[in-house]
């Protein structure tokens, strides 16, 4: 909760028309929407622009923010719908950017699964990791645009049920539909690859 008092606070000096207060917000949300956007868009140049116009959004929309949710969760909701405006108007699907599954950098998705599932630092321990690592991302990447971003609010940004359904806006018993098909379809993807392993040591 000190993360979002610390963040309300900032709110309220931005209303009262403390910019700097507001680059604050910026410098701390950047890489994180970033990323969120990265997830939507395949063009990796157009992530930074449509982060950009986010923030504009946000700084426009801020004296309308009753604090009914945390900034961070109505902040998400607005790069979303600009996220996928901008899909929209360039008439382009929303896929997830290859970039960010393979970058390995600032905590994405392959190296977090890495990280958790590394047991020891033996090469056939690496390369099992790496591979189911693999088959995660590809999993993810192969899901629909809505069982995509309810899993990875949840699973990759640690957002809970209630925020998801706020940055989804939608009921929140869909929310939970989502991340369990989500869930269905990943480990489908997985059986095949722990199957062959079972009974080996990692």
């Amino acid at each position: 909760m000190a993360d979002a008092d610390a963040d309300a606070l900032l709110v309220e000096r931005v209303k009262r028309g403390d910019q700097r207060a507001f680059e604050m917000l910026v410098v701390k949300y950047q890489r994180r929407i970033e990323r969120l956007i990265g997830r939507m868009v395949r063009d990796v140049d157009l992530v930074q622009d449509i982060a950009q116009e986010t923030f504009i959004r946000a700084y426009r929309a801020l004296p309308n923010f009753r604090g009914d949710s945390a900034f961070y969760t109505w902040l998400y909701r607005i790069a979303v719908n600009t996220a996928k405006k901008a899909l929209l108007d360039l008439k382009r699907d929303p896929l997830v950017s290859e970039n960010h599954l393979t970058s390995g950098e600032d905590g994405d998705e392959t190296s977090r699964v890495e990280n958790e599932l590394t047991d020891g630092e033996t090469p056939e321990a690496l390369l099992a990791s790496r591979e189911i690592a693999a088959a995660v991302n590809s999993a993810i990447e192969a899901l629909s645009e809505d069982l995509r971003q309810a899993i990875t609010l949840r699973e990759i940004e640690g957002l809970s049920y209630e925020e998801i359904a706020e940055v989804m806006n939608c009921p929140i018993g869909t929310v939970r539909s989502r991340i369990f098909r989500a869930r269905e379809a990943i480990a489908a993807r997985l059986r095949p690859l722990l199957d062959t392993r079972q009974g080996e040591r990692w």
